[in-house]
């Protein structure tokens, strides 16, 4: 499997779940009460809704340019910013949808070897805070790239729920129903 056919798949699979839990959201909710969703937390110390859905859009938006050997995209700082912000500024479920959006096109323009860089082939992957993991393309598909992803997918998911959205596992995998047997 190449990480092209694992990687876009997953998360263009896992952010159309994602806004359609949005959008369910905004039809079971008057307009201001789903607005305030997007700065419902888990947790005191935990990043709101709205930071959790730009996280898992810069997941995708870094790994689409580590894995083809580019530097990263204005989009990717901005969805930082963002993010980071999100509990002074948490924009609207307008905006939310719209870096979804934004994000899942990106996906649909990658050629389908795009991000098949050599398994093997050494990434730096720097934090913030000056700490460096050494990984291959691989090591950080499969380690990094995916593992952050799905924890900000299912910090969203768990946000949503908790603030009696009503969402259920066809809504997490609404990609699997056309596999169900009769």
């Amino acid at each position: 499997m190449s990480l092209t056919s694992l990687l876009v798949p997953t998360f263009t699979q896992m952010l159309g779940a994602m806004s359609g839990w949005l959008n369910k959201a905004q039809a079971q909710m008057p307009g201001q009460e789903a607005e305030a969703l997007l700065s419902a937390r888990l947790a005191p110390d935990m990043f709101p809704l709205s930071t959790q859905i730009r996280f898992a859009c810069v997941q995708v938006h870094e790994a689409s340019c580590r894995l083809r050997g580019m530097a990263f995209s204005d989009t990717v700082q901005e969805l930082l910013d963002e993010g980071r912000n999100g509990g002074e500024v948490p924009g609207s479920m307008d905006d939310a949808q719209g870096r979804i959006a934004a994000t899942l096109a990106l996906l649909n323009s990658l050629a389908p070897d795009a991000l098949d860089l050599d398994y093997g082939a050494p990434i730096a992957h720097t934090l913030p805070n000056g700490m460096i993991f050494d990984l291959s393309a691989e090591q950080y598909a499969r380690d990094w790239a995916l593992a952050q992803f799905y924890f900000h997918i299912m910090s969203a998911y768990a946000i949503l729920r908790s603030q009696g959205v009503d969402l259920g596992k066809a809504d997490y995998i609404p990609h699997m129903l056309p596999f169900l047997r009769a």
